[in-house]
């Protein structure tokens, strides 16, 4: 299996996130996809790819101008005005605010355009972000092209960002801008099936009204866990995409034995919806020993659970999300691609 990865993803290297009260180095860093691609390469798993330049347009396809624009001037703008350390957000627009005028300070922007304080923007975000997603875009070129499945290594990760908004570690949606591009080509069914511990809301707000994209999340309950106000059951999508939307909320503890069953579930709508392509929001966060997290995957779950998703057999691009157990995430990730791809287990 071709892996596209890109040194760049280091350009966001922040130096602290508010989490749980505390001011803490980033659990999201550099060493989680350095690990990832350092196991990869151990595995002999396949080649590993650059990826190519695709400039603006597949991201506009997905993103709102005016948020791409602030994206792009968001670290200049603070430097200007507050000095050279990491950029966070201070409020939110919430109940009885108003959400319809974008101010004009660095300070509100960064509160309007965002949804956590756990996010830095960096001097380096935009070109990490950026590389991104031609990581995912050059791994969707390739299975367009033929390639049964590539893993495009993002970091950082996407399936947080929405239309207008950034947070949870993603400033851009490389899965979304993905599944966007095949729509483009020719593509009439796409599907996201997202496992990352966390809901991805922002790649179901992008597609949720829509029926060529179907989404579908296995995921921490949010009554219990991060994002916490999006990802219940009975969102299944809206207007022209009613029924294209599909949540498996799971409860704090959740287990491969009974996360499998729920997952088996997803993948017979998936067969039913007969996609073209299948992107895969690919997080190993739901790893036993992850800091954030609180499922019970061990490390030979990856490999059984990528051997489960392979037997639909559509062409599949698989995108990185989260995980954070540093030691182990080189590991996990590779197991779940050998599991799809067939190979013999070699990491446990």
């Amino acid at each position: 299996m071709i892996t596209i990865y890109s040194d760049d993803h280091r350009y966001q290297n922040a130096q602290s996130e508010l989490i749980d009260g505390k001011l803490l180095p980033p659990y999201e860093n550099p060493s989680r996809a350095d690990t990832i691609v350092a196991h990869i390469q151990q595995s002999n798993l396949g080649a590993i790819q650059p990826p190519h330049e695709f400039g603006l347009d597949p991201i506009l396809q997905v993103h709102d101008a005016g948020f791409v624009a602030f994206l792009q001037t968001a670290w200049s703008e603070w430097l200007s005005v507050q000095g050279n350390h990491d950029a966070l957000p201070l409020n939110w627009a919430t109940r009885t605010m108003r959400h319809d005028r974008i101010p004009e300070t660095i300070e509100g922007k960064l509160s309007y355009y965002s949804f956590d304080a756990g996010t830095p923007i960096t001097s380096g975000t935009w070109k990490a972000a950026t590389t991104s997603v031609n990581v995912a875009l050059t791994g969707q070129e390739l299975v367009a092209k033929g390639e049964p499945a590539v893993f495009a290594l993002c970091r950082p990760p996407g399936h947080h960002a929405a239309r207008d908004f950034f947070g949870g570690y993603c400033f851009l949606n490389n899965a979304a801008i993905a599944a966007q591009a095949f729509c483009d080509q020719g593509a009439e069914r796409v599907v996201v099936l997202d496992v990352d511990y966390h809901h991805g809301n922002g790649t179901q707000a992008i597609f949720y009204d829509r029926p060529d994209v179907f989404f579908i999340s296995l995921h921490a309950h949010p009554i219990q866990s991060y994002p916490y106000f999006l990802g219940f059951e009975d969102e299944t999508g809206a207007g022209n995409g009613e029924g294209y939307t599909r949540n498996y909320p799971l409860r704090v503890g959740t287990n491969w034995a009974t996360y499998s069953e729920h997952l088996a579930d997803a993948l017979q709508h998936i067969t039913q919806y007969s996609p073209d392509a299948l992107v895969i929001s690919l997080g190993v966060d739901t790893f036993e020993k992850d800091p954030i997290s609180e499922f019970c995957f061990t490390s030979q779950d990856y490999y059984s659970m990528g051997e489960m998703i392979a037997q639909r057999s559509q062409p599949t691009l698989i995108v990185m999300e989260g995980g954070y157990a540093i030691d182990e995430i080189g590991i996990n990730v590779v197991n779940f691609l050998q599991g799809f791809a067939g190979d013999k287990l070699t990491q446990d």
